[in-house]
């Protein structure tokens, strides 16, 4: 795949050190800096591989194998994506998305851990307890919950999204439930319930003290001045909705492709570095009929900063398996939803174009063929080793 123009890498590069200087960043912000600027250089040492026929040399460096970086994504999804194949069952699948108000995602900015925490832990526990009662479902599901906190023009907005087959065990264990054609939960029921989870869940975190106060929201300290602040949110609608379902496990894997391993911006979507001014595209999801694309313009400090608050907190797991998908009975449930719908184990293991077209060019022998020959063979010979402070690396980018 060839080099995009534009490259994340290439901004922090020339502006990360003078954003440095003139913010005190917390660790984790100043090690997502550092790992892209370095990634795919020498700073991150390599090894040096030569033709077996011709004697051609070349030069590959490591990557920083940040979950932030861009680049070290695409490696990161094809894995995931192959080590889930098992895990899909042949009925429609469906994509719900939970999304919090502004005023929550206030407190969020300075409260990721608990609050992102709250919103995956509410938004599992919304679908589990509608799912299983008789009067919609009545069955036990299992589904992925995937976190992302950007929008398109990168500001906070932390929102979860849930791919979730239609159907799920009976309560016995004894027959797989399927949901109606096209229509899996009632999403305003499901908003609701949603909606009184996560405001008991923030009101007992703030009784217990693990919710922190800055800057214009300081006064919610007080018990009844934080009070105040979530009675508005008890009355209006939280957004939850849910798109139209896949057609089947083949496009499932497609889809998850494109969300599981997203950052908050591609470098493909980066369009120009004028002087220190950043231009990317982005869709205009509020555009009435088809989503717009636009282009937006920031100063290169603004364009940090806006990438930099979606940075996660350290060890904070933004993926999760939920229902009978769940690590400590995957296994068991999973074999039993397998002869429930009495499918062959082989149309249990979609192959879509995508996810072959990943795999392969992360296992393809064309890797080691040698690019001026084409007819030797790559070679490992040298190792190249990381550079360490205060050695400086030469420029490769």
């Amino acid at each position: 795949m060839p080099r995009p123009a534009l490259e994340l890498a290439d901004i922090f590069r020339r502006h990360g050190p003078a954003y440095r200087r003139a913010h005190q960043l917390p660790r984790p912000h100043l090690r997502v800096l550092r790992a892209i600027e370095v990634c795919r250089t020498a700073a991150l040492g390599g090894h040096v591989e030569q033709c077996d026929h011709c004697s051609h040399t070349r030069i590959a460096y490591n990557s920083c194998r940040n979950r932030h970086c861009p680049k070290c994504q695409n490696t990161a999804r094809a894995r995931w994506l192959e080590s889930r194949k098992a895990e899909l069952l042949p009925c429609e699948y469906f994509h719900v998305v939970f999304t919090v108000p502004q005023e929550i995602a206030r407190l969020a900015y300075y409260n990721q851990r608990e609050v992102y925490a709250i919103l995956l832990r509410t938004a599992a526990a919304t679908l589990l307890t509608i799912a299983g009662d008789p009067k919609h479902l009545g069955a036990e599901i299992g589904f992925f919950t995937i976190l992302h906190t950007w929008g398109q023009n990168l500001l906070h907005h932390p929102h979860v999204h849930c791919v979730v087959p239609g159907g799920g065990l009976s309560p016995d264990h004894s027959r797989w439930i399927a949901c109606r054609p096209g229509f899996f939960l009632p999403v305003r029921v499901l908003s609701r319930l949603f909606r009184r989870l996560f405001l008991e869940a923030l009101q007992a975190a703030f009784a217990s003290g693990k919710l922190q106060f800055f800057g214009a929201l300081e006064t919610l300290r007080n018990a009844a001045a934080f009070t105040a602040y979530l009675q508005p949110l008890r009355q209006c609608e939280w957004v939850v909705y849910a798109k139209p379902p896949f057609g089947g496990p083949q496009q499932v894997l497609q889809y998850l492709g494109r969300y599981t391993h997203r950052v908050a911006i591609s470098n493909p979507r980066l369009l120009a570095l004028d002087h220190d001014t950043v231009t990317f595209q982005w869709k205009d999801y509020r555009a009435h009929g088809k989503h717009k694309s636009r282009r937006m313009s920031l100063a290169a400090d603004e364009f940090i900063r806006r990438f930099l608050i979606h940075t996660l907190p350290e060890g904070f797991q933004r993926i999760r398996h939920c229902g009978f998908l769940a690590n400590r009975h995957r296994k068991q449930r999973f074999e039993l939803c397998r002869q429930l719908l009495a499918t062959p184990a082989s149309q249990l293991l979609p192959q879509t174009a995508q996810c072959l077209a990943v795999l392969a060019a992360l296992t393809s022998p064309q890797l080691t063929l040698c690019p001026r020959c084409g007819i030797g063979e790559m070679l490992r010979v040298q190792i190249l080793p990381v550079y360490r402070w205060p050695a400086q690396p030469p420029d490769t980018s």
